[in-house]
């Protein structure tokens, strides 16, 4: 089977799903339709409407772009069968139905970004890194009625340094999953459609990767410094870990944290608390210790250094 005698279909949405459709396209591959969002309304009276960039980068190339508002819509499904796709590719997209999944005959493929059957679910970059994993992946699968648990074609292991944050493992995976799109689909070409796949093996405890949502951010400084020190970092650069701290005036605080450093020692301070020489550095105490804030974001303020932070708030 050739590049060409393989019509493939993508399906995503954002930065992370545009590295992949690029280097299909640049590979050479016949990519003859991409399906993704409805444009998203923007500006203060949401007269606007915003492409995904899948979308933005799909027409920059000249390529047939769907955007269903529903995945069942018996309009949208004629559109795509009437593509005659042999695969489907999804990178970062909504959870398919049968009818959408089982249509091209060599299958669905999804390109997860954790090694699974570990983190299936909507956030698997940010939870692995919360929990202090110091290896992730990503993960191409046959996509089937449950979410994340289809058979594994192949996966490609990478580690998690301890100064890692959750944006500098996604822009890794980013560039890895892409490669490994491209090579699984050489792999059905190579096999004329027929690809080795393996049933995910659930023996050992299962760490889920949840939606992450607002209130799930808050900091819990009644932890060990490391705990904290791991949350932070797997929620930054977004959607941020916050907190809210107490001046001395009274003053209520609240913040984003997107940097910070480890300091253990025995101490008798408040989980919570603050010390701080008002000028260069702000601690805040955890049971074992505290985390030296670093960057951080205040309402209505562009992400800054602590030390521009104390420069227009005395905290003691």
């Amino acid at each position: 089977m050739k590049k060409e005698d393989l019509r493939i279909i993508f399906m995503g949405t954002p930065e992370f799903a545009v590295a992949s459709l690029k280097a299909l396209v640049e590979s050479g591959y016949n990519v003859v339709g991409v399906v993704t969002v409805a444009d998203k309304p923007i500006g203060r009276h949401g007269s606007e409407l915003q492409p995904s960039p899948v979308k933005q980068y799909a027409l920059s190339q000249g390529l047939t772009v769907l955007q269903p508002e529903k995945l069942r819509d018996e309009n949208f499904i004629l559109a795509l069968d009437a593509l005659n796709a042999d695969v489907q590719i999804v990178v970062a997209f909504r959870m398919l139905p049968q009818a959408v999944w089982s249509m091209p005959r060599y299958g669905c493929i999804n390109l997860h970004a954790s090694l699974l059957p570990q983190y299936r679910g909507a956030a698997p970059i940010n939870h692995a890194v919360m929990n202090g994993e110091t290896e992730t992946g990503v993960t191409t699968f046959f996509i089937t009625h449950d979410i994340d648990t289809g058979k594994i074609i192949k996966q490609i292991r990478i580690p998690i340094a301890d100064d890692d944050n959750a944006g500098a493992v996604h822009d890794r995976l980013m560039t890895v999953g892409a490669a490994l799109v491209v090579e699984t689909v050489e792999m059905i070409i190579n096999g004329n459609g027929n690809v080795a796949s393996t049933p995910q093996h659930t023996d050992s405890v299962l760490h889920p990767a949840p939606k992450i949502f607002k209130e799930t951010c808050a900091v819990n400084w009644s932890q060990p410094v490391v705990k904290v020190y791991d949350f932070i970092r797997g929620l930054s650069p977004y959607p941020a870990a916050h907190t809210e701290i107490v001046a001395d005036s009274g003053v209520h605080i609240t913040m984003k944290i997107f940097a910070c450093e480890k300091l253990f020692e025995q101490h008798s301070s408040p989980p919570g608390s603050i010390r701080t020489d008002n000028k260069t550095f702000l601690d805040i105490a955890c049971n074992d210790g505290f985390l030296r804030i670093l960057t951080l974001q205040v309402a209505g303020k562009k992400t800054m250094s602590v030390k521009n932070f104390l420069n227009g708030n005395t905290l003691v």
